[in-house]
């Protein structure tokens, strides 16, 4: 193990600190709703970098489970950690995986299902989780049908079409879960009874799912938030059933990843990334800067967005945790292999 110097230690220790004494009040100000039209931000606080700074480019989808990582960046947390952050905004996950296989990236945020099906599809390993992001409640991830539907229960989906998001990483096959939302939702339907083979999923452009429910194109939507209390508000959708309770409930949702390669070279800054977006997670309890966010999109105000359910932000790293969407995953068929989520954490 390399040795670090003590005052080297001291003076980490203390950036930390004074990070962990920004966050609370970097987290209610509501300087984040650029995040909502996915456009490039580069934040990294005033002036110069300091001397002995490190410089991390992070690849991110604006949205509600990556919003701390915007905030820590625009209010100056990581650069109080000693970090120089820029985000780079990405439409895919496919695309960040391009971005970071290239170089062009350092971190990579996003779905769990994508990376880890990247990393079990890679004949050598090559991704290593920096930081757990965001994890599901009660309400954030819903199959929603509209009124008089004559849907009202998850066996009633049986031979019926649900509208899903489309696929970014994971190829789609007939009949079989293709992402997180459709995995999980899955279980939830077998742990009803539901014949999965009875079951078709219709991926569409997630911002055509509503519409598609409204125009009969579909009995059901697979959505998470803002789009369930989109689609409640607009067609009084009605929930069928929760993806992520019973089996899935409190399921990990989103995460930071670096190559192999870049962690064994930057492990100490990785460490202090980890440490400052933890601590950013934390004081996201204060539902202000997740609320700016949405009431980015159109047709959305800041009192509508206080209605959005938003999940949990952890503050820890818990690969056993994690080893849930990876079993969850090989279970339904979208891994040929078991994954070993702990040999990507280090722990």
């Amino acid at each position: 193990m390399r040795l670090v110097p003590a005052n080297a230690l001291v003076a980490r220790r203390r950036r930390l600190a004074r990070a962990s004494r920004m966050v609370s009040t970097a987290m209610t100000v509501l300087a984040v709703t650029m995040l909502a039209a996915g456009c490039h931000v580069t934040a990294t606080g005033s002036g110069s970098p300091a001397e002995g700074t490190v410089a991390i480019t992070v690849a991110a989808i604006p949205g509600i489970d990556d919003a701390p990582l915007y905030v820590a960046a625009k209010n100056g947390v990581f650069r109080s950690a000693g970090l120089d952050v820029t985000i780079r905004s990405y439409q895919s996950v496919s695309k960040e995986l391009q971005a970071l296989n290239g170089g062009k990236v350092d971190v990579a945020a996003g779905d769990y299902a994508d990376f880890f099906f990247a990393e079990a599809s890679s004949r050598q390993p090559r991704l290593r989780v920096v930081a757990d992001g965001y994890h599901a409640t009660s309400g954030v991830m819903e199959v929603l049908t509209r009124p008089h539907s004559g849907i009202a229960t998850p066996r009633d989906l049986a031979g019926k079409t649900i509208g899903t998001p489309e696929s970014q990483v994971i190829p789609v096959h007939t009949g079989a879960p293709y992402s997180l939302e459709t995995v999980a939702t899955q279980s939830v339907l077998a742990n009803d009874g539901v014949n999965l083979a009875q079951v078709r999923w219709q991926p569409l452009p997630s911002q055509d799912l509503i519409s598609a429910l409204s125009h009969h194109q579909v009995s059901a939507i697979l959505v998470q938030e803002p789009f369930i209390f989109q689609a409640e508000s607009q067609l009084g959708a009605i929930e069928v059933l929760d993806s992520c309770s019973g089996a899935t409930a409190s399921l990990p949702l989103s995460g930071y990843f670096a190559l192999e390669s870049y962690s064994h070279k930057h492990p100490e800054a990785l460490q202090d990334f980890r440490s400052a977006l933890q601590q950013a997670q934390a004081a996201a309890v204060l539902p202000g800067p997740e609320q700016a966010v949405l009431a980015g999109n159109p047709g959305m105000s800041m009192q509508s967005a206080s209605l959005v359910t938003i999940g949990a932000y952890p503050t820890s790293l818990d690969a056993a945790s994690l080893q849930r969407v990876a079993s969850l995953m090989f279970n339904f068929g979208v891994l040929t292999r078991t994954l070993d989520v702990t040999s990507m954490t280090g722990s």
